[in-house]
């Protein structure tokens, strides 16, 4: 019994100075942003600006500290890297919206919090403002759009309800962009479209102005090119049959010259 109590002391006095003199790159290392120990979003307005400072928590000895933006490295001063690093975003836009910001221990960079700028910021409007087609083709009206939240987009006519006709008009929404597909345009499609958005921050409206010109007389230009080359080759192959005559006469013509000649 006593040896069996001597073997059980070695093995826990063996476990302890194993534990005692692991190497800090087996310690578990904790990334904070901001006081938090996940990854979450950070809502910013506009203008303003976002403060990151990422800690790392547990660690038995000085850590090395990376950010990332986008994939891309953020360039940090030495003294900006051990232990807790900050980045400073300044003068926030609405392209810094949904950008994603992450830090990383260095040594392991599977350890690693991100945080993601939520940036509000009312609707921007933009595209082509003059279109002209031809009555009976296609005409695409495409309205860009920025905006956060999602804005709520209709397509107006000459300062009223656009009436959207069956197999005539057809609206598409992406989070980029709100079209408006006129098959066959027709003389009274002619006339100012307006593009409005509305979301809590604001509204916008851009107008898109389509001028529909008549029908041009279609020319056949496929035949008239046909005809054009096979009566073309038709004449080289006449001049061709015929060349021997053709000589013939030159050289008659040719004799009474040589004659006074002579």
């Amino acid at each position: 019994m006593a040896q069996k109590s001597s073997g059980l002391m070695r093995m826990c006095r063996f476990l302890l100075l194993v534990i005692l003199f692991l190497p800090r790159e087996m310690t578990s290392s904790v990334l904070t942003v901001n006081g938090k120990t996940e990854s979450h979003t950070l809502t910013t307005p506009l203008g303003s600006e976002a403060s990151l400072t990422c800690a790392v928590q547990n660690h038995t000895g000085d850590e090395g500290l990376l950010w990332f933006r986008e994939g891309g490295t953020v360039d940090l001063k030495s003294e900006n890297r051990i232990n807790s690093s900050a980045v400073c975003v300044t003068s926030i836009s609405e392209d810094d919206n949904g950008v994603t910001f992450t830090c990383k221990l260095q040594r392991d960079q599977s350890v690693s919090i991100s945080v993601v700028l939520n940036v509000p910021f009312p609707p921007l409007l933009s595209g082509n403002d003059y279109q002209t087609v031809e009555e009976g083709s296609a005409a695409k009206l495409v309205c860009n759009v920025k905006s956060n939240p999602q804005a709520l987009m209709m397509w107006y006519k000459n300062s009223g309800n656009l009436t959207l006709e069956k197999n005539h008009h057809q609206v598409q929404q992406t989070s980029e962009s709100f079209q408006l597909s006129i098959t066959k345009v027709k003389k009274s499609d002619n006339g100012t479209y307006s593009c409005f958005a509305y979301s809590p921050r604001g509204t916008k409206t851009k107008d898109f102005h389509l001028f529909v010109k008549d029908r041009g007389s279609t020319v056949p230009i496929e035949p008239i090119i046909a005809a054009t080359v096979v009566v073309f080759l038709t004449l080289c192959f006449g001049l061709i049959a015929r060349r021997k005559r053709i000589m013939k006469c030159c050289i008659k013509g040719e004799d009474p010259q040589r004659e006074t000649a002579l």
